[in-house]
């Protein structure tokens, strides 16, 4: 026995409302997914690429390479590379080292006012007149230097017009 097909009470057939609902469902959120797989697509080809992707290479037209300048941070150091400042070693002890007591340098103090001494060979004429002047409490008016071949420094020392050679070199002990 077949089943029996239900006819209508109006006799026509009823309307799809839900088959039409459905249909008109899908076409208002068609919009919306396309413009989120546009975005996933963008989104998936930039994760591929990475975040240098859309750089384009730059053309050479030089055939030498120079490195390009870098940040360099300046040093902010937590300590000091020294513990202690590096001690000067030319002090006005090491500068003179003796003065001179030949008949010819007795001579220079006689004549012309002038002390001689023999000195470091690296000193020069400033640290040597601001060494005597520590050392011996004198004023200075000119120092004339030379190398001996022996490979010392000998420094005439000619004193200001107000100080006497001979009682200086009294003081010092040379005569």
């Amino acid at each position: 026995m077949a089943p029996k097909e239900e006819k209508p009470k109006g006799g026509k057939k009823p309307a799809p409302k839900k088959v039409a609902e459905k249909k008109a469902a899908p076409a208002a959120t068609e919009k919306a997914p396309v413009k989120a797989l546009q975005k996933a697509h963008k989104v998936s080809k930039k994760v591929v690429k990475g975040v240098h992707g859309t750089r384009v290479k730059k053309v050479r037209t030089s055939v030498k390479f120079y490195r390009p300048r870098t940040f360099r941070p300046t040093r902010a150091p937590k300590y000091p590379k020294k513990s202690t400042p590096k001690r000067n070693k030319m002090d006005a002890y090491n500068i003179i080292k003796h003065p001179l007591t030949t008949e010819s340098a007795m001579k220079k103090i006689e004549d012309n006012n002038t002390l001689v001494f023999i000195c470091d060979i690296k000193s020069n004429k400033h640290q040597i007149k601001s060494a005597v002047k520590k050392l011996y409490d004198i004023n200075i008016s000119k120092v004339n230097t030379l190398v001996r071949p022996t490979g010392d420094k000998k420094a005439y020392v000619r004193l200001a017009p107000d100080y006497d050679a001979l009682d200086v070199a009294n003081k010092i002990g040379i005569i």
